[in-house]
């Protein structure tokens, strides 16, 4: 399960890129969630049966370039320290299947202390 956080579609729009969402594999898009800042673990229920839990951070590959030129170097970064930020979402593994329909509220419960950042997978 691929999940993609809205605002990524606006910045990459900002930086001339056609993108929609649906556009890059995900399975789900969300609003207003920091997907990326997320512990590994994290559950999401989202509408009123579905639960994922989060697995890792999404590595872009090289056929995002296929889809829009450039696309894949838009969706790295670089943090203060160097370190590079996968922006391209992250993946879960369903735990409870469900319908979930656009505009549907996600619920997060975290894991047990301590946390555990993503890691790419």
């Amino acid at each position: 399960m691929h999940l993609i956080q809205s605002e990524l579609f606006a910045e990459l729009v900002a930086h001339g890129f056609a993108i929609e969402p649906g556009s890059m594999g995900e399975n789900i898009t969300t609003r207003g969630l920091d997907l990326l800042s997320l512990p590994r673990g994290t559950t999401l229920s989202i509408g009123g049966e579905a639960v994922i839990q989060l697995t890792g951070l999404r590595s872009p590959c090289s056929k995002l370039d296929t889809y829009r030129p450039g696309l894949m170097a838009a969706v790295l970064d670089r943090a203060p320290d160097g370190s590079l930020i996968r922006k391209s979402g992250v993946m879960g593994v369903v735990v409870n299947g469900g319908t979930v329909v656009t505009g549907d509220a996600i619920r997060l419960t975290l894991p047990a202390d301590p946390h555990q950042g993503l890691e790419p997978v």
